[in-house]
């Protein structure tokens, strides 16, 4: 690993032992991911697990051929659906697909058992992404139960926008479909009322800005 992958594991992993990150660095790869590319597929078997130095990735569930979106792995967090997966030895229940350019450290599997009971800290990091992931899961569960898909629809655009620090975002409504479990007829409708109420605006090429 050169000196400047280096300093990016010292930059966003820095809180951990000292020894943890020379074997990160030593066993790890960082590579820089386009936008769109699928890491991880539903029924594969976990070879890497990526924590996200700068980028996006969104996690998706598959439910009876339709797809959700559960979680954003940010800068600095890690898949904890990979990780379970690896320390069961059972394949993946979700996919993984980077929503921007993204670089990301790639550890292999067959370190993370050996760590997991070598550095306690390295447990702490995925307990408590594990801890954030079922808040954001029951804010999931209670948009799918309670809200209106409009509140659903408006929350969604907002907190991506808010992800990707941009009130512009480049989305096609089949996309939002896709990762709202829904139909493209659907979205189509609400967008159109969201306009209305001006909560956002609509613009050529598949733009929508967040107002």
């Amino acid at each position: 690993m050169d000196t400047n992958s280096q300093l990016l594991i010292e930059r966003h992993l820095g809180y951990l032992p000292l020894a943890l990150r020379q074997e990160m660095q030593m066993e790890g790869q960082i590579q820089t991911i386009a936008s769109g590319v699928e890491l991880l597929r539903e029924g594969q078997y976990v070879k890497v697990i990526p924590i996200v130095l700068s980028g996006l990735i969104k996690v998706i569930g598959r439910f009876e051929e339709k797809d959700l979106l559960l979680y954003y792995i940010q800068p600095r967090e890690s898949c904890i659906m990979s990780f379970a997966a690896v320390l069961d030895n059972e394949p993946s229940r979700v996919v993984a697909i980077t929503e921007e350019t993204t670089i990301a450290l790639l550890l292999p599997s067959r370190c993370i058992d050996q760590w997991v009971r070598q550095y306690p800290a390295f447990n702490r990091l995925f307990y408590q992404l594990f801890d954030q992931r079922y808040e954001e899961l029951l804010r999931t569960i209670h948009l799918l139960l309670y809200e209106k898909m409009d509140h659903r629809l408006l929350a969604y655009l907002q907190r991506k926008a808010q992800l990707k620090q941009q009130k512009l975002l480049q989305l096609r409504h089949w996309e939002i479909a896709q990762e709202l479990g829904t139909a493209r007829e659907v979205v189509t409708r609400v967008l159109k009322k969201l306009e209305t109420e001006g909560h956002i605006r609509q613009l050529p090429h598949g733009q929508i800005e967040v107002l």
